[in-house]
């Protein structure tokens, strides 16, 4: 009887071990089959971003060739004449103008300085040297090379 009865239990014990192990197995396939859509999902995430890169850095370069061809369409177009005489004299102006004035504004500016230091008692020599600093002749010098340099550089060209 024991023997029956073990029979039986081992008999079923059998026939369900397969349907056991396909199920764990059928668990496994679903994780990881969830892992690999998962892994596929980070990957097209990935793609689309590094997409969305590659789109902004080519409109990011279209954008600054189109700003350099204005740039440059500007530069060559601002010493052309319109025919009207006096926009072209007020166009032609304007650089010595805002030129002459700055030079204005400078020198009353080192001249107060200078002033201001001869009246709180300081000698002319050193007012002088007080009121004209090294930034004073860098700034000297770079207007003298853009004026005198300018004009060797022009006549080289031509």
């Amino acid at each position: 009887m024991i023997e029956t009865l073990l029979g039986g239990l081992l008999g079923g014990a059998f026939r369900l071990a397969p349907e056991v192990l396909k199920w764990f197995d059928r668990k496994g396939e679903r994780s990881h089959e969830l892992a690999m859509q998962d892994k596929a999902l980070e990957f097209e995430k990935l793609r689309g971003a590094q997409r969305m890169a590659e789109i902004g850095s080519q409109a990011e370069a279209a954008w600054s060739t189109g700003a350099i061809e204005t740039l440059r369409d500007a530069v060559r177009t601002q010493g052309d004449k319109t025919g009207v005489r006096w926009v072209d004299a007020l166009s032609s102006s304007v650089r010595p103008v805002i030129t002459y004035w700055f030079m204005a504004l400078y020198c009353t500016a080192k001249l107060a300085v200078f002033a201001a230091a001869v009246t709180a008692g300081m000698g002319w020599d050193a007012a002088i040297v007080h009121a004209w600093t090294q930034a004073d002749q860098a700034l000297w010098a770079g207007v003298l090379n853009f004026w005198f340099l300018g004009r060797v550089f022009d006549r080289v060209r031509s």
